[in-house]
């Protein structure tokens, strides 16, 4: 009887084992796969082994370190299913304590589906807790080109991260992409970011956290995270549809655009979000847009989306703050600081429902106007604009407080000028007084318009008048076609005909250095006029009654455009030999009245002569 107990005894044992063996295997599997960026199936090693893992990087995370935390002690092996750890205990009672507290004190924890831990849980006891409710992550690719899914702030797994992430690490200061050998042994480590890493002025954020069994074979897994990026764009005043702005085609916001002085410019700015978004509590999230002083924000203007797809809903201006530029602070700032949790705080305009998530981008409209200031494209020769350039702060680490600021992003709008330089056509010396109007359908095609001196158009008609230098100057100018029309000229001279001026600039992505003017040309139609208008500058050689152009003299240093006009001076010629001009006038009236006379009197003696 007594060997048969001793038999029963080790069958019971090792039914125990294999129990023991089969939760720890799972475990692994769910924990691996759940927890970690890749499946850790790799050749076999030395049971046991300590081992070491290789934490991959996103693109412009070089800065960045980490740190590591071991929960379970474990003793892990290879086998061709993946990693199997045994002999799981804690790697000391007070971490422990405080991730069954974690657990216990999890919002799903006092779910219906949930099985509670045990009055005095065990490591053993917590892996199986953890096993049976990880749940919802899944790994990617060790690579990164497969993404899995993070962490996020209601799964368990984060609760204990949550917990631990005060704790002294097990270790600190490990490098992204270089190996690192966990000579605390092998066992379940959770690793995140160092914070002391990552710096606000960087483009770079910190990973959700990363669950993974280390031990036997190397291991590699890829950073939870990625870089939210910004992008901004400009319509052009030709490309407006006059639809909702959310349906302004695509394609026509451009890095660049020319305008007119005065004239309202459409920008649009979209935001991505980190792609472990899910692991943050609070979420900050802010645009920074500096406006060039050329440039005027037009109030009221902004409107914020969230923009899921193709789908647009628009985010209650409740839910962010709006900074506008001043003349000494020249940023534009939309910060979603105004809710408890930053951007996770928003909500939809009328009430409606908002999904914000990994995958949402928020998008920001609003107006500016060129003013006076702006710079003119073509000054010293260059094809310099007026840009604004945007960059995004956010969240960069969910496991502390902490904010990243990506890489800037800059669009530039165009304008031009224009220089009428009128002239005696004999001297070529400037004439005062010439009063001229220039029209532009522009590029809307909303009926005519009147150019005013500082480029701005006009439904009534604007009279603009040559200086004592005999110049009209106008700056802020859009791409078109102008027609230039001598109204009056100065007293004593003959004005010339209308004539039309094209500016046409060439705004493309010249061998990928980014959407911008790479030409500039103007273009004059005379209407024949080939002697009294010219494009550019006189040679100064006067006396010939024609104009000839000075090579070279298209432009002015500042960028605008010459156009030359010559009018054509009327003179009386002094008649001499006046008083005998008038005695002949005088005696050719008497001789043509004593020829009217007679030939009167010879017809009435006819007459009379038939009577008879």
């Amino acid at each position: 009887m007594r060997t048969n107990w001793k038999t029963e005894e080790k069958k019971m044992s090792m039914s125990k084992n294999i129990a023991r063996l089969a939760v720890t295997a799972g475990l692994t599997a769910a924990l691996s796969f759940g927890g970690v960026m890749a499946p850790v199936t790799m050749a076999f090693a030395e049971d046991g082994a300590t081992g070491s893992i290789t934490i991959n990087q996103v693109n412009g995370n070089e800065s960045t370190k980490f740190k590591a935390y071991q929960i379970f002690k474990a003793t892990v092996t290879d086998k061709t299913e993946g990693k199997i750890a045994q002999n799981i205990e804690w790697t000391n009672s007070d971490l422990g304590n405080k991730v069954i507290s974690a657990i216990e004190g999890w919002s799903g924890y006092n779910a219906p589906s949930v099985t509670k831990l045990p009055t005095k849980p065990t490591a053993q006891d917590v892996a199986e807790f953890l096993m049976a409710n990880a749940g919802g992550p899944i790994a990617g690719s060790a690579d990164g080109t497969t993404k899995g899914t993070r962490v996020a702030t209601d799964n368990v797994l984060y609760a204990v991260a949550n917990a631990v992430k005060n704790e002294t690490p097990t270790a600190s200061g490990i490098s992204a992409g270089q190996p690192w050998n966990a000579t605390a042994g092998s066992g379940y480590y959770l690793f995140v970011t160092d914070d002391s890493s990552l710096v606000a002025s960087n483009k770079n954020t910190g990973t959700s956290p990363i669950f993974a069994v280390v031990g036997g074979s190397a291991v590699t897994v890829y950073e939870k995270t990625n870089i939210p990026t910004v992008e901004k764009k400009v319509l052009d005043d030709s490309k407006v549809t006059g639809t909702a702005i959310t349906g302004e085609d695509e394609a026509n916001w451009k890095d660049a655009a020319d305008s007119q002085i005065g004239q309202v410019v459409n920008y649009k700015l979209t935001g991505t979000i980190a792609d472990n978004y899910a692991s943050y509590d609070s979420y900050s999230y802010k645009f920074k847009d500096t406006l060039e002083k050329g440039l005027d924000y037009v109030d009221g203007s902004l409107s914020v989306y969230a923009l899921n797809g193709d789908a647009y809903t628009e985010i209650a201006p409740a839910s962010y703050g709006v900074t506008k530029p001043s003349d000494s602070r020249r940023d534009l700032v939309v910060d979603f600081s105004k809710g408890e949790k930053g951007l996770k705080s928003a909500t939809a305009k009328d009430d409606g429902p908002l999904t914000i998530d990994a995958n949402t981008k928020i998008v920001v409209f609003y107006q500016a106007k060129l003013n006076a200031k702006a710079v003119i494209a073509g000054a010293n020769n260059g094809l310099e604009g007026n840009p604004n350039t945007v960059t995004l702060e956010y969240s960069n680490n969910p496991m502390v407080a902490g904010t990243g600021t990506s890489a800037p992003d800059t669009v530039v709008d165009y304008t031009y000028g224009l220089q009428i330089n009128k002239v005696d056509l004999g001297t070529e010396a400037a004439l005062e007084g010439a009063q001229f109007t220039i029209t532009t359908t522009g590029d809307e095609n909303n009926g005519v318009k009147y150019v005013a001196k500082n480029g701005t158009l006009s439904d009534d008609e604007v009279v603009l008048t040559t200086n004592e230098k005999g110049l009209i100057q106008l700056t802020g100018l859009d791409a078109g076609t102008y027609t230039v029309t001598e109204k009056n000229a100065p007293n004593g001279y003959t004005a010339v005909s209308s004539f039309v001026f094209t500016i046409d600039p060439t705004i493309n992505d010249e061998e990928g250095q980014g959407y911008k003017l790479t030409k500039l040309e103007g273009r004059l139609d005379n209407k024949g006029q080939n002697d009294n208008v010219i494009s550019g500058l006189t040679d100064g050689n006067s006396g010939d009654n024609k104009l000839t152009k000075k090579d070279g003299s298209e432009k002015n240093a500042d960028g605008t455009f010459n156009i030359t006009v010559g009018d054509t001076k009327q003179v009386g010629l002094p008649l001499t030999g006046l008083n005998g001009v008038t005695f002949t006038w005088i005696a050719g009236g008497a001789v043509l009245c004593i020829g009217v006379a007679h030939l009167i009197r010879s017809r009435k003696q006819a007459e009379e002569s038939e009577q008879e």
